[in-house]
């Protein structure tokens, strides 16, 4: 416990003294270097941009003038996170601040999420602080909505606003309904649907993001109780059912070029399953989220607390891998029976991919790894697992 604490401590105090800001891997196309060349209209100098510094193991985003920002899901994120924080000092651990402290950085946090969704569609929804070119399918302006990001804020605002009762969070959230419902395209697939990773033509193959869609509706269903939400989300958990394999597994997306397997993704779709079954009491995917669950711990963590990235082979190891497992014990009331394993974890990647400054790294690679602080990637998605790996804890 007492190692625990001194790594979310850490991190706490590095993420506070950036006022949560910072550099993302995807976040190339701000380079102020690259805004005033001609190569930005063209889709493959951006997606080669992108890339080169998502790749590169040494930061060059101070030299070509990317400025540090915030990032509506780190916000989230973090959001979240002191939500977690505050439920232990309710219960007398102050360790992280007292009631009163966490309150005001909720708050703090709340209103910044606000500030920042885009107010162009049906309904409240979030997008990232840069240009993201997409292969060369399309590019997402910055700001362009995703289901992805919208959840998160959702989870967030909800859970600030059952500690604050500020009725404009519960608001907010709710509005993210007609979001998903008006906005996000729908494909049709076997018994269901899968929802559009963001309100343009051509990417609505994802399941995580499908899922993740699904999951703001159950989560709003116990506020609204409309049942057309309720029935919305259950055909959008059908078609990722009926797709996942006999063994368990998920492949991210239905086209050739998204057959892998990978951990933290196949944790988004358990984390949004079981979700929805809390959150209204349909039972029926039930078996789905055990096959899966058993799937998700046999296949992604070594012996010794290593995670890996995707079912057949363990590197790039991706600080999202380690960290949606603290998430996952929780939501899917598993972490009793996987303490030890958890314990694992939690020291390799403190140990091997936390540094001395309290930040989390991106990736470790065989050859040359990336140890770049990245906000929304690392970061406050680590804020965010381990307030919940605290609350497991005590």
């Amino acid at each position: 416990m007492k190692q625990l604490n001194t790594s979310f401590t850490s991190l706490k105090s590095y993420c506070e003294s950036q006022n949560f800001a910072g550099w993302d891997p995807y976040d190339g196309l701000n380079s102020k270097i690259f805004k005033a060349l001609p190569f930005k209209h063209w889709d493959l100098a951006r997606l080669a941009w992108i890339q080169g510094f998502k790749r590169s193991p040494i930061n060059f985003r101070k030299l070509l003038m990317v400025p540090k920002q915030h990032n509506a899901k780190g916000i989230g994120l973090f959001l979240n996170g002191y939500c977690n924080l505050y439920k232990l000092a309710e219960q007398g651990i102050t360790t992280f601040g007292s009631k009163e402290e966490i309150l005001l950085r909720i708050n703090e946090l709340a209103e910044l999420l606000l500030e920042m969704q885009n107010k162009d569609y049906s309904g409240a929804c979030w997008g990232y602080n840069f240009d993201w070119q997409a292969r060369r399918l399309f590019l997402f302006p910055a700001h362009t909505p995703t289901v992805v990001a919208t959840s998160f804020c959702v989870t967030a605002l909800l859970n600030a606003y059952e500690i604050t009762k500020h009725q404009n969070y519960l608001d907010t959230a709710l509005s993210a309904g007609n979001f998903v419902m008006n906005d996000l395209n729908r494909t049709e697939y076997k018994s269901g649907f899968l929802f559009s990773y963001s309100p343009f033509n051509g990417n609505n193959t994802v399941f995580n993001a499908s899922l993740l869609g699904a999951k703001v509706l159950s989560q709003l269903y116990t506020y609204n109780n409309k049942e057309e939400y309720k029935t919305t989300a259950s055909l959008a958990i059908k078609a990722a059912v009926e797709a996942q394999n006999e063994d368990g597994s998920w492949v991210y997306g239905m086209l050739p070029v998204q057959s892998w397997i990978d951990s933290f993704h196949t944790g988004y779709n358990l984390d949004a399953i079981q979700t929805y079954q809390d959150k209204t009491g349909d039972t029926q995917f039930k078996e789905s989220i055990e096959k899966g669950f058993k799937y998700y711990m046999e296949n992604f963590f070594l012996e010794d607390g290593t995670p890996k990235y995707y079912h057949d082979k363990t590197y790039p190891i991706d600080i999202h891998c380690p960290g949606q497992l603290f998430v996952n014990l929780s939501v899917n009331k598993k972490f009793e029976e996987n303490e030890a394993l958890a314990g694992k974890v939690f020291n390799w990647v403190t140990e091997n991919m936390q540094d001395k400054k309290g930040y989390f790294y991106y990736q470790l690679k065989e050859g040359m790894s990336s140890k770049i602080s990245y906000m929304r990637w690392s970061n406050a998605f680590m804020f965010n697992a381990l307030s919940y790996y605290l609350l497991e804890q005590r």
